[in-house]
C-alpha cells in the first residue's frame, strides 16, 4: 500500500483521491478551507444541462463514503522535504510521508476591479458571474436601488485574452457560462432584456452551440460582437456604457440597469507557494507546467509530483473530472515503478 497526499479538496482533488483509494492506496486530502468541493459550493446550476450543483456535491459525498480517505480541513502545507523517492509533508504539528503528491489547488476568478473602466467595486450594479450565482441562490435580482432591472448586459472576456492584464490565454468556459447565465436570468426575469457583449463565442464542447442557439431562439437573448470600453453611472443609479458593434462598425452608447462581468480564470496565489515548496515549474501564466502537453498533462517537472484540474489550465467541471481520472492513472503507473 502506497501513501499519497493530495493538496486541495475541490472536485479535482476529491475525484483523484477516490480513484487512487479505489486502487488500494492510502490517501490524505489536505484542504485549506473548512469544507470540500471548492468553488462548486458557490454555483447554482451547471452548464450545459442546468444540473444543480448540489446534485454533484451529493454524488461526491456518497462517493467519498466508500473509501477510507483521511481529510484534513482548515489545513495548509507548511513545508515539504524530499525523502529519497518520496516526500515528508508538514501541516501544523503533523508530518505525512508520501510516495506521491498530487497538487489540485484549483483557480481564482480574475479580480474584475483591475479593469477600472468597467466599474466593478465602483458601481453597485456592476457584478461578476460569481456574484450572480449567489443571486440565483438567493433569488435576488433587484438593483442597488431596489428595482427590477429592465436591461442587463453580460460582458465576456474580462481578464482573459487581455495583454494589459498579462493574461493572453482564453479561460475557455466564460462564453458558455455567459450563455447559461443569460438563459437563467431570462427564466427568472422574463420581462428583462438581456444582452451579451462578446469578442467571439467559443462554443467548443458538445451541446454548447445548441445552448447558444437556444438562448437566441427561445429566450430572445441578444448577442453583440463588441468589447465594452467604458462604464459610468448616472445620477439615478443606472449605468451607461460605450462600446462598438464590430460587425457593423457602429459605435454604441447604451443605458443599463445591471452589468455582469465574466471574469476569467487565474491561478491561485497558494499554487505558486506550493510550486515553490516542491520545486515544480510554472508557466508564464502561473499555471503549473505539465511535462508533456499531450500525453502527460498531470506529470510535473519534479519526480513524484503530479497535478490535477484547473491548477494546470482553465477547464470545465466535466474536463476537470476527466483530467483528475487521467492524473490518478499516471500516479498509479508511477507507483508501480517504485
Amino acid at each position: 500500500m502506497k501513501n499519497i497526499v493530495i493538496i486541495g479538496g475541490g472536485i479535482a482533488g476529491v475525484e483523484t483521491a477516490c480513484m487512487l483509494a479505489q486502487n488500494g492506496n492510502r490517501v490524505t486530502i489536505i484542504e485549506r478551507d473548512s469544507k470540500l468541493f471548492g468553488k462548486l459550493n458557490n454555483w447554482y446550476c451547471l452548464f450545459p444541462d442546468f444540473k444543480k450543483s448540489e446534485e454533484l456535491i451529493e454524488f461526491y459525498q456518497n462517493r467519498l463514503e466508500k473509501f477510507d480517505i483521511e481529510i484534513k480541513l482548515n489545513s495548509a502545507v507548511d513545508k515539504a522535504e524530499r525523502d529519497g523517492e518520496g516526500w515528508f509533508i508538514y501541516t501544523g504539528n503533523v508530518r505525512y510521508a508520501a510516495d506521491a503528491v498530487v497538487i489540485a489547488t484549483g483557480y481564482e476568478l480574475f479580480d474584475a476591479s483591475r479593469k477600472e473602466e468597467l466599474g466593478y467595486k465602483i458601481y453597485d450594479n456592476v457584478i461578476t458571474q460569481g456574484d450572480l450565482e449567489q443571486r440565483f441562490k438567493d433569488k435576488n435580482f433587484l438593483t442597488a436601488q431596489g428595482k427590477t432591472p429592465e436591461k442587463i448586459a453580460v460582458v465576456h472576456c474580462v481578464g482573459s485574452r487581455d495583454e494589459k492584464c498579462h493574461n493572453l490565454y482564453c479561460s475557455k468556459v466564460c462564453c458558455v457560462t455567459g450563455v447559461k447565465q443569460a438563459i437563467e436570468l431570462s427564466k427568472f426575469l422574463p420581462e428583462t432584456q438581456i444582452l451579451c457583449f462578446y469578442m467571439d463565442l467559443r462554443m467548443y464542447d458538445k451541446f454548447f452551440e445548441e445552448l447558444y442557439r437556444k438562448a437566441q431562439e427561445h429566450y430572445n437573448i441578444q448577442f453583440i460582437r463588441g468589447r465594452v470600453s467604458e462604464v459610468s453611472e448616472n445620477s439615478d443609479g443606472r449605468l451607461s456604457i460605450k462600446t462598438e458593434d464590430t460587425l457593423s462598425g457602429r459605435p454604441m452608447k447604451m443605458k443599463l440597469d445591471m452589468i455582469v462581468l465574466l471574469a476569467g480564470m487565474e491561478t491561485k496565489k497558494n499554487t505558486t507557494e506550493i510550486a515553490k515548496k516542491f520545486g515544480v515549474e510554472q508557466e508564464e501564466s502561473g499555471f503549473l507546467k505539465s511535462k508533456d502537453f499531450h500525453i502527460g498533462a498531470g506529470i510535473l517537472s519534479e519526480k513524484g509530483i503530479f497535478a490535477a484540474g484547473t491548477c494546470i489550465s482553465p477547464m470545465s467541471i466535466k474536463e476537470t473530472i476527466e483530467n483528475a481520472r487521467s492524473t490518478a492513472q499516471q500516479v498509479n503507473e508511477y507507483l508501480n515503478t517504485l
